[in-house]
């Protein structure tokens, strides 16, 4: 507690160090990449992958080859929990750090590969065979990912600015949007929509190569954690802490699981269904509507680092209260809006819709690490983490497509997010703030 002390004075006196601004630049860096590579796939479901893998089905159903492209989008998600387990076990025994760079490469291998898989037309079935498989892989990856970068920042943290630096692995995912959402502009409006089809598509997934060199050199480069370190010298041998998770800590579980419905749900609509939807219903230009949605997504970021610092002064159950709020609130309002057809009401809609998203996201690193105790943080952070996942963004732009094509009204998939924010801020509610707690217990 001693430590947390001094690094909090030494925070608020000098500034934050060079050890912890290197533990923020490897957070944000390496989950940046990690999700550009997830959102690359995303959007690339919406996009081009159901004509290209599922091309009998495209040509003669197109709409439910559309679902069925975006439910492999849903199939990695199922995976995370696995992922989450074995290297939220392992995070807990070995380390963050050493966790963190091994599904940093996991996920770039599996991307690189989607890049050169060959497509249906070449050889026939297996292609979404293969398809499904590196989506399991980058599923696997991802569920360990997030938890160890959550809790990389916050165990590194001045204990007045967890909010704050738990910020940093959250506006990865907003940054990995951007990233993903703007190299897919550059590319589509720089070549025909034949060329892209043809092999466009497959250069973002290859970009990715050079991404991971560059993530894994910074993240090499971060110390362990000081709790985790701390946790090492007085571990016993006999500890088994994925046992004593779910003996001791599954109400922690359920209802880290529960705050993230909303959010995840509501992000994954931005992140694979709007431009879809824009594009192929309102007839809007792709290109276009690629650059708005990057626009809007510096919101997510902003709003995001916004409401990991508001939490460390209004409390984070608060600032995730406010968030699903006007998340619930704006959910119906603006497809009236995204109905106009108007690319500067579209662009405005997903701006405030990133208000709540941002709020409801930014303080969530430090709530989850602060829910748990050191020796199963790793375990139950991304677990939860994972299973809120499933519940909330696995099948959301597949149930939005499904909605859609069933009722033909585009507010009933407001309505569904609206829903599923309640759920959330119910969740949250029912969580005792824990700002402050002393990590090392």
């Amino acid at each position: 507690m001693a430590s947390q002390t001094a690094a909090s004075t030494r925070a608020t006196t000098t500034g934050i160090s060079r050890e912890e601004r290197r533990v923020l630049a490897g957070t944000l860096v390496g989950t940046s990449i990690e999700w550009y590579d997830f959102f690359i796939y995303a959007q690339a479901a919406g996009l081009v992958l159901a004509p290209l893998f599922l091309a009998p089905l495209a040509q003669t159903d197109p709409a439910i080859a559309q679902v069925l492209s975006f439910a492999t989008i849903g199939i990695s998600f199922l995976f995370r929990p696995l992922g989450a387990i074995v290297a939220g076990y392992l995070g807990d025994r070995l380390g963050r750090k050493k966790m963190l760079v091994l599904t940093l490469i996991m996920m770039g291998v599996s991307t690189a590969l989607i890049g050169v898989l060959p497509t249906y037309a070449a050889i026939g079935v297996a292609a979404p065979v293969l398809l499904i498989l590196l989506r399991v892989l980058q599923g696997f990856s991802a569920g360990g990912e997030w938890g160890g970068a959550a809790l990389l920042s916050v165990e590194h943290a001045p204990v007045n600015r967890r909010g704050y630096f738990g910020a940093y692995p959250q506006i990865g995912v907003p940054v990995g949007m951007i990233l993903a959402t703007a190299t897919l502009w550059v590319l589509t409006s720089s070549m025909s929509a034949e060329a892209f089809l043809a092999w466009g598509w497959r250069v973002p997934f290859l970009f990715s190569i050079v991404l991971i060199v560059v993530g894994y050199v910074i993240r090499r480069a971060v110390e362990e954690s000081p709790v985790f370190e701390d946790l090492v010298r007085r571990r016993k041998e006999s500890s088994a802490p994925l046992g004593q998770l779910f003996r001791k800590n599954w109400r922690q579980v359920v209802l880290t699981a529960l705050v993230f419905i909303g959010n995840n749900a509501a992000g994954y609509l931005l992140i694979a269904f709007f431009a879809t939807y824009t594009v192929t219903v309102l007839g809007l230009e792709r290109p276009t509507v690629l650059l708005a949605t990057t626009l809007a997504s510096f919101g997510w970021l902003g709003f995001t680092l916004w409401g990991g610092r508001l939490s460390d002064t209004l409390g984070r159950v608060r600032t995730f209260q406010l968030g699903y709020l006007l998340l619930a609130i704006w959910a119906v309002p603006m497809w009236f809006l995204i109905d106009t057809g108007n690319i500067v009401w579209y662009f405005v809609a997903l701006f405030v819709m990133t208000l709540g998203l941002g709020l409801s996201y930014g303080p969530q690193a430090a709530l989850y690490a602060e829910m748990f105790p050191a020796n199963v943080r790793y375990s139950g952070v991304s677990i939860g983490y994972a299973l809120g996942a499933i519940l909330g963004g696995a099948f959301a732009p597949m149930i939005a497509e499904a909605l859609l094509r069933s009722t033909g009204a585009s507010w009933t998939i407001g309505a569904y997010i609206a829903v599923a924010a309640l759920v959330s801020l119910v969740a949250v509610s029912l969580i005792k703030e824990p700002k402050g707690v002393d990590l090392r217990a």
